[in-house]
């Protein structure tokens, strides 16, 4: 057995077999008290991977907050090797105020790599890269949808990465999507280091889900698993295997009006059959039906039922086989909810 190595975040040092929580100074706000973001370590006795999991970049996403609530009470972790750094809340200023961005209105998510004397949202993402991302070896990254817009539990990734491929399709969602690296993104910044990352986006902003919850959590363990930092379960592995979007758009409305869904997340479509939704005047004389341009699987919409023309109103995936990506969902979505069993590795309270 090789010990592992202690590891020092804002100047204070987590030793092996030491759970701590750390306040990495932010800076002040105008009323003087200090603004800090609070970072839980826990350094296993044995080495191995160090794995960061983070939430609320954005400070309206708060699904991710409650997966690692619940992650920290598993278990499994009391045996753990090597590191696990959770960050639950790393936009400290838009989670108070229940938004997406800073007090500037930048986005954390557009900062990266940041700077130590740029704006607010540089020397926050400078902080969160220095202290947090240059030490690890591995992150995941949680998101939800905007508000008022749903997103499917899916993982985008770096599909193209062997390493990447191999640890999203250990997460097991229902669905993967090779998504392109955006400048200024923390997956961009971490990819830049050499470090793999998965950006689990489930849910809708200032909501929990519980379904992206539950799976969120079994996600992570799943992942940790995949990289020997905790035992693999006894319980036996589903054979479901997540399915591959091919390309992804979002549909537009095509006037103003009341908007009304008929067709839920994880649903198929099928080109210029599928009545998707219904947008219309107050007084429903006026009714313009919304039909799938393309067949695919709903992975988000608005669910704000007022619309203006050209605002997004879902977002589908088109797959080799959309047929079998919504049955993938569907055994997703029932094996999720019937996890009761096992909930000593995975909480719900």
């Amino acid at each position: 057995m090789q010990k592992n190595n202690p590891i020092t975040l804002g100047g204070v040092t987590v030793q092996p077999g030491e759970r701590k929580t750390i306040d990495l100074v932010v800076g002040k706000l105008y009323t003087h008290s200090e603004l800090t973001m609070p970072v839980q370590v826990l350094c296993g006795r044995q080495s191995g991977p160090v794995l960061f999991v983070s939430a609320a970049i954005h400070g309206d996403e708060l699904n991710g907050v409650e997966i690692i609530r619940r992650l920290l009470k598993v278990k499994s972790l009391n045996r753990l090797k090597g590191t696990l750094i959770a960050v639950p809340i790393v936009n400290l200023h838009g989670f108070i105020h229940h938004s997406r961005y800073l007090p500037d209105r930048r986005d954390l998510n557009r900062s990266f790599p940041g700077s130590e004397k740029g704006s607010v949202a540089s020397r926050m993402a400078h902080l969160f890269l220095k202290e947090v991302v240059a030490q690890s070896t591995h992150g995941i990254d949680i998101h939800t949808g905007a508000i008022n817009r749903t997103n499917l539990p899916q993982i985008r990734a770096t599909l193209d990465d062997p390493e990447t491929f191999a640890l999203a399709q250990a997460f097991a969602a229902p669905l993967m999507i090779n998504s392109d690296l955006r400048k200024g993104s923390l997956r961009a910044a971490a990819v830049k280091n050499n470090i793999p990352l998965l950006l689990y986006e489930a849910g809708e902003a200032l909501r929990f889900d519980e379904v992206s919850i539950r799976a969120g959590v079994r996600g992570i363990i799943n992942v940790m698993r995949e990289l020997n930092m905790i035992a693999k379960s006894r319980k036996v592995p589903s054979t479901r295997s997540a399915v591959v979007a091919r390309s992804s758009f979002w549909m537009r409305a095509p006037h103003s009006g009341i908007f009304r869904s008929v067709v839920a997340d994880g649903k198929r479509v099928i080109a210029n059959q599928t009545l998707m939704g219904v947008i219309s005047d107050p007084f429903g004389e006026s009714e313009i039906e919304i039909y799938a341009p393309n067949n695919g699987i709903v992975i988000g919409q608005m669910r704000l039922p007022l619309v203006n023309e050209g605002e997004a109103l879902y977002h589908i995936a088109k797959f080799a086989r959309s047929d079998i990506a919504a049955e993938v969902v569907d055994e997703f979505t029932e094996e999720i909810s019937d996890d009761q069993p096992y909930a000593d590795d995975f909480p719900v309270i």
